[in-house]
């Protein structure tokens, strides 16, 4: 049989999560839980949903197991926030590995983590707790993505590199080799770091321009 567990979340990110946990792990989902304010319905998926506060009672921590499925708003702090509510209500919460993901056998793991397909983990790296990688990333040998962390898509994460607590990577960053990004740090979409960061560092690259002229006329077709 397979260990069941409850979903703690009901946005895009707890439905992206149910399809992953359904169709591509050993566990079964059959519930979903969120603070009572944000429930907008008694079922999803199919599945009940339960207010945190009433979810012991009927999935207790001895039995079942969970995921937190949140999302990186506010540099991550919703789901770590709900993360650590969840964990002191002595539940066990287990990760999502993606079957179509290569992770070297030695890769060291938290709990509560999402690893989506295309990923790719090279010997000796580590992944803290609460740690979201989507599609496409590539993290290099003897790299450390640290908890609660939310890499976006087809970042290049090279070898020797620290990202710090609660830091956030956009698609298609780039991290030089032996580079450490400090915690709570927001690095925007398509930029290249090659020393190390501060603290609560912001990065971000400009908006590529328009050009003078149309696609229609590039193009010499009519609109």
């Amino acid at each position: 049989m397979a260990e069941q567990i409850i979903i703690f979340g009901g946005g895009e990110t707890a439905l992206l999560a149910y399809e992953y946990f359904t169709h591509d792990s050993p566990y079964e989902v059959v519930a979903f839980s969120m603070d009572a304010e944000f429930i907008e319905s008694d079922s999803l998926m199919g599945l009940p949903v339960l207010p945190i506060a009433d979810v012991v009672k009927r999935f207790p921590p001895s039995e079942y197991s969970g995921f937190v499925a949140a999302s990186s708003t506010k540099l991550n702090r919703v789901r770590k926030g709900l993360y650590d509510k969840v964990k002191s209500m002595s539940y066990e919460l287990v990760s999502y590995v993606s079957s179509r993901a290569f992770i070297w056998p030695n890769v060291k793991m938290g709990d509560n983590c999402f690893i989506m397909e295309d990923n790719t983990l090279q010997p000796f790296t580590e992944i803290g707790n609460n740690v979201v990688m989507w599609s496409g990333n590539h993290l290099g040998h003897r790299s450390t993505v640290r908890d609660d962390c939310f890499i976006s898509s087809h970042c290049v994460i090279s070898g020797f590199c620290d990202i710090g607590k609660g830091s956030f990577l956009g698609v298609n960053c780039t991290i030089e080799n032996d580079v450490c990004i400090g915690d709570d740090n927001f690095i925007g979409a398509g930029a290249l770091i090659r020393k190390n960061t501060e603290k609560g560092a912001f990065y971000q690259i400009p908006q590529s321009e328009i050009a003078k002229i149309s696609a229609y006329r590039l193009f010499k077709i009519k609109e």
